[in-house]
């Protein structure tokens, strides 16, 4: 256990904010398992159900109620929170979006420049740290859930599947630049490569979707699917997270192959990817990075 666990272990209490996906499920059961008490806000039409089985107490609130969230942390005892799970983006770019999902007068203060004289943007890193800067002004930390749960980042080497080929190899090698790329402007994390040439890249729709898209231009498939995390990743949030159901995706779509980068990349439920991974003959790869060193050690590996 690190020292971080057991500073956190000791005091008592962890907070979760949870988003969509199977992420905050595994973290809040992890964290369960090293002995926290956790309270979850659970944020409206996103989180799992199952959550409310899993933490200590547990409240549903839209994601616009950002006085509510603080609120719930600071009446409970909780100083330290994590974010988990994805929020669905798309729901909130529409014109009058905000309006139907009511924020309270806190979020309205702190997103008025994003959302009403847009004079600040609405990249997912400006959005969540004006989040972070909430909290922190009202005596809560936000702070990186891999910190409480490490073993739940994929560490380096070839995780299931195949052998890659030099051709994948090179796949993988000329998406990682443009990934870094997408990441380093705060577009996404995901681009889609056949033959080094680019099928699709991750915007605003989602790592799914992208690859969907990718299927849907390549039908004949065997392409390759590199998610990597921004050169300037705060691990506090959006960090890169893959599970079953993104295999899934590339299967359906048609992909064969799968790079993430290790230890700053979530991988859920490994044994069911392996798995999967393995069933369906999906290379699935993590990686530190390119360079020929690397490239080296995954041929013999």
């Amino acid at each position: 256990m690190s020292n971080f666990q057991k500073a956190a272990a000791g005091a008592g209490k962890i907070g979760l904010v949870a988003g969509w996906g199977r992420y905050p499920v595994v973290l809040a059961a992890s964290l369960k398992k090293l002995g926290y008490q956790v309270y979850c806000v659970a944020i409206k039409d996103h989180a799992d159900p199952a959550l409310r089985q899993i933490v200590d107490h547990s409240c549903e609130m839209g994601v616009a109620k950002l006085g509510g969230h603080v609120r719930y942390f600071r009446r409970h005892g909780v100083s330290q929170v994590a974010l988990a799970g994805k929020i669905h983006k798309t729901r909130f770019i529409g014109r009058f979006e905000w309006v139907k999902h009511f924020p309270d007068l806190t979020a309205i203060k702190t997103f008025y420049h994003h959302f009403c004289s847009l004079k600040k943007d609405r990249k997912d890193d400006t959005l969540l740290t004006a989040v972070v800067d909430l909290a922190a002004r009202n005596d809560v930390e936000i702070v990186p859930a891999t910190d409480l749960v490490p073993e739940l980042l994929a560490t380096s080497g070839l995780v299931a599947g195949p052998r890659l080929s030099a051709r994948q190899e090179r796949d993988i090698e000329f998406a990682w630049t443009m990934a870094k790329e997408l990441g380093r402007l705060d577009i996404g994390q995901t681009v889609v490569v056949q033959g080094q040439a680019v099928l699709a890249a991750e915007a605003i729709e989602g790592t799914d979707e992208c690859i969907r898209r990718a299927g849907r231009l390549c039908p004949s498939g065997g392409f390759t699917v590199v998610k990597v995390s921004k050169p300037q990743q705060d691990m506090r949030f959006d960090v890169p997270t893959i599970g079953v159901s993104t295999l899934q995706t590339v299967a359906q779509a048609g992909g064969r192959v799968l790079a993430i980068e290790a230890d700053k990349t979530i991988l859920l439920d490994q044994s069911e990817v392996v798995s999967f991974a393995q069933r369906y003959q999906i290379s699935l790869v993590a990686r530190n990075g390119y360079d020929q060193v690397t490239l080296k050690q995954s041929r013999v590996a």
